[in-house]
């Protein structure tokens, strides 16, 4: 099938940033169609209590508050597509998106597909997340107070997690499979330093331990060297071993930087094409917040909007002047 309209705005992805993208630019009347992907919500969807999110003093679940987001969009008529883009041309346009044989077209497209936390693919991390595993020390440390947790990962990153955790934790232990950190030397002296922190190394989580649909009781460790294993005691278990933007649709067509994340214009969430626009985590590899994230989808929306009408008042010049 072939959707011969040609669309004001499309918005790919259904995260914070898309469904804020979607909320703004429904209100301006442009009626984007949101392609919103199969598991939309972005990260918030696999994350329980959100206690950082302007507005809910009482907190909410993450799952509520993307349902939340997406009705609000589409009440001022945003258009959803529960489904995965699976190709892109941005060569001309209209520009044309397609989700598997159907095509799409329009004049600007968002791209707001976020970034996914890497983790460690162990069947017992996935049973347990949200009940004691976490990706997001800066979402879910206060959950963590006077209990002893452990965090994976040697780059910078990790420490940062680990030193803000001792703001909540009794005891944090950093554990890395290697014989020294990847992080630079005054983030592991920092870490070292502070006498809340442990740091582990040859280290490497085999099975995160848990009751029975319950909560996180510990994790089995195994010595990368000896190939000892030993059972660490522990509340939660933080991963910190990076995140992949989820961008690989977009490569050939948008400067992005070593690691995939799209590059904008400073001040802007404009890419390298015109007409194409990014927001969110897919672009934003430091702060990773559902209220970053849909503050950049807002600024998507505006610059989005503003392009579009510079572009119909040019068409209406021209036709004037003929």
């Amino acid at each position: 099938m072939n959707d011969n309209r040609v669309r004001e705005l499309i918005i790919i992805g259904g995260g914070p940033a898309g469904y804020t993208a979607a909320l703004y630019s429904a209100r301006a009347n442009l009626e984007p169609l949101v392609i919103e992907g199969f598991q939309w919500g972005g990260q918030l969807m696999i994350t329980s209590d959100v206690e950082n999110y302007p507005g809910f003093a009482e907190g909410i679940l993450g799952p509520q508050l993307m349902g939340e987001f997406r009705r609000q969009a589409e009440k001022f008529g945003a258009e959803f597509l529960a489904d995965d883009v699976t190709k892109v041309d941005f060569s001309e346009r209209p520009f044309r998106v397609w989700v598997g044989d159907d095509e799409y077209r329009a004049e600007a497209v968002i791209v707001a597909t976020g970034a996914s936390a890497r983790q460690l693919e162990l069947e017992s991390e996935r049973a347990l997340h949200g009940r004691g595993v976490t990706y997001c020390a800066v979402c879910d440390a206060a959950f963590y107070r006077d209990k002893e947790v452990v965090v994976v990962g040697g780059g910078d990153s990790a420490m940062e997690e680990a030193i803000f955790l001792t703001k909540f934790a009794s005891k944090v232990t950093v554990l890395h499979r290697r014989n020294e950190f990847r992080a630079s030397p005054i983030m592991v002296d920092r870490a070292r330093l502070n006498e809340k922190v442990e740091l582990v190394l040859n280290a490497v989580v085999d099975e995160v331990l848990g009751e029975e649909n319950g909560h996180v009781t510990g994790v089995r460790l195994r010595d990368t060297v000896t190939g000892e294993t030993t059972v660490l005691d522990a509340d939660g278990l933080f991963v910190a071993v990076g995140h992949d933007p989820n961008s690989a649709l977009f490569l050939d067509w948008l400067d992005h930087d070593e690691q995939g994340y799209l590059v904008t214009e400073p001040g802007s969430t404009r890419t390298n094409i015109p007409g194409v626009f990014a927001a969110g985590d897919v672009q934003d590899h430091t702060y990773r917040q559902a209220v970053t994230a849909a503050g950049s989808g807002t600024m998507a929306a505006l610059d989005a909007q503003r392009w579009l009408e510079e572009r119909r008042h040019q068409r209406e010049l021209a036709a004037t002047s003929i």
